[in-house]
């Protein structure tokens, strides 16, 4: 339905806005006309009425830091530095976020697959913890191994959490998921990743950027839920495009997308890895 006139939205969906008075993050729906971009308050899984605010698209500017990053000249140098081994693993979807890709680059360092170069990358191995041990640092240099390029070769001492967040991003997006105690409705960023297999999730209002949740993809089931009627053990208000996951130790997830178009891309997508 268009919410401002005869003109259908070209594209809706969940975005993360952050406010002009308080500087907190807020999930909204977003709807995008030619000329506007409006946006609704999103509450136990149905959108208000009622719009939050616009946006005039004339003359405006529109930019993103991690598009940029495509354009920037390449080091041609063997010893990286720290801070560009961090843009490399979040420019190639190895990690979501550059607090992700510290922890990985860290586990890589552990196990051998990076080596220190330089006095300063040597300084912050010997003298920081294990989740500090990688700098994101521009005057600290490192290595790569021949070795990084053989897949499954990561002992099994690294911690679980990295080898979990290691995996090739394959699919992320905001749905929403019900809760398994107060079964409200709350708005998640979900990222799918491969190798090993798992589907996370984060909380987009925090700046705690580290999941909130997630569980291995492993035996789970997957399936679409109808959109009439109210399934047992959904509560609260229903938009549609619903759809569960049983894990393997049968707990129960509940989510809701966008579209039903986002919801089938979604199942196909965990199907192909479980």
């Amino acid at each position: 339905m268009d919410p401002n006139g005869s003109n259908g939205p070209l594209r809706e969906g969940f975005l993360v806005k952050r406010g002009h008075i308080v500087h907190n993050w807020k999930a909204r729906w977003f709807v995008l006309t030619p000329d506007k971009l409006l946006y609704y308050k999103y509450k136990e899984g149905k959108r208000d009425s009622c719009q939050r605010g616009k946006i005039l698209l004339k003359d405006c500017l529109i930019t993103c830091p991690f598009l940029e990053y495509e354009n920037r000249p390449r080091s041609r140098s063997p010893s990286p530095a720290g801070s560009a081994v961090v843009d490399w693993l979040v420019f190639m979807q190895l990690t979501l976020t550059r607090v992700d890709a510290l922890t990985l680059a860290s586990a890589l360092l552990e196990e051998g697959f990076l080596r220190t170069v330089g006095l300063k990358s040597m300084e912050g191995l010997r003298s920081a913890g294990l989740s500090e041990q990688f700098m994101d640092d521009s005057t600290a240099l490192y290595s790569f191994s021949d070795s990084l390029k053989k897949r499954g070769s990561v002992k099994a001492e690294t911690s679980l959490s990295a080898v979990e967040l290691s995996g090739k991003v394959r699919k992320k997006g905001y749905l929403l998921k019900q809760g398994h105690r107060r079964k409200n409705w709350k708005v998640r960023l979900f990222v799918l990743r491969s190798e090993p297999a798992f589907l996370h999730y984060y909380d987009p209002t925090r700046d705690d950027i580290t999941p909130v949740g997630g569980f291995s993809l492993r035996g789970c089931l997957v399936s679409s839920l109808g959109d009439n009627g109210v399934p047992s053990g959904v509560k609260g208000n229903i938009q549609g495009n619903l759809f569960k996951i049983i894990t393997k130790s049968d707990v129960h997830y509940y989510i809701q997308a966008p579209s039903h178009q986002e919801k089938m891309d979604w199942i196909d997508a965990i199907r192909e890895q479980t």
